[in-house]
């Protein structure tokens, strides 16, 4: 049998890609293809640590009328509701599951605490956090890579609407060239939409390899692989 190439991933998605085709709300077909990889991964022994985003129902730096800040809470409450309703999913699989908040409700989740985290992957349990990294002017994407360090992941899997990283928006250029691999400083200096500068800069000092691939049945898995699909963005180019 062969093994996974990784032994602990953080995957982090998109709110978007939660919405499904329509980009707003939740649609629960995506939700359940999701959870369903994640069972298929997690039966190979992979631990498997979340940070969903929650541009579905709010994105904090889009908003016009209210300051920044407050608009980065609201929408890190909005990823509490991702998280809750991919935990929901994913225990009804029979797949035990903890929501870790980085913003204390504890009603409805943990507090984010790192030895409890870690301890809770090393029982196979999926671990879900919300909330980013609690502090408004970061993003998700930044949430991921910091969670990634801080777990000892080893690589964040970026499930995007795109098949791969681009020198260009391949919608608007139809010559655009995908890259199978590039480095991390290559992504900042060329201003690539891949994660922002300071969750790119997080994982090249951490040296996290970061997967992106699109969102697609059958993906999650092949990237835990390592099938060759997707951009590894990587301290060396591959040669």
């Amino acid at each position: 049998m062969v093994k996974p190439k990784y032994k602990r991933v953080i995957l982090k998605l998109s709110g978007e890609a939660l919405g499904g085709e329509k980009g707003f709300g939740i649609d629960w077909h995506v939700v359940e293809t999701i959870c369903e990889e994640i069972e298929k991964v997690r039966e190979l022994g992979v631990e498997v640590a979340i940070v969903v985003g929650g541009g579905n129902f709010f994105r904090g730096r889009s908003a016009e009328h209210i300051d920044r800040a407050t608009a980065d809470y609201m929408g890190m409450l909005a990823t509490v509701i991702n998280s809750l309703a991919l935990q929901s999913i994913l225990e009804k699989r029979g797949i035990p599951t903890r929501v870790q908040s980085a913003i204390e409700m504890r009603q409805i989740a943990e507090p984010y605490i790192r030895r409890r985290a870690i301890r809770h992957l090393e029982k196979g349990r999926v671990v879900i956090f919300a909330c980013g990294t609690g502090n408004p002017f970061f993003s998700t994407d930044t949430a991921a890579a910091l969670r990634a360090a801080e777990i000892d992941a080893e690589a964040i899997l970026l499930a995007k609407k795109v098949d791969g990283v681009y020198d260009s928006d391949p919608k608007k250029n139809p010559n655009a060239k995908k890259y199978d691999f590039i480095t991390y400083l290559d992504v900042i200096n060329q201003r690539l939409e891949v994660m922002d500068s300071t969750a790119t800069s997080m994982c090249m000092d951490n040296e996290i390899p970061i997967v992106v691939f699109e969102l697609a049945k059958g993906n999650i898995l092949k990237a835990v692989m390592g099938e060759n699909i997707g951009t590894i963005v990587n301290v060396k180019e591959a040669k």
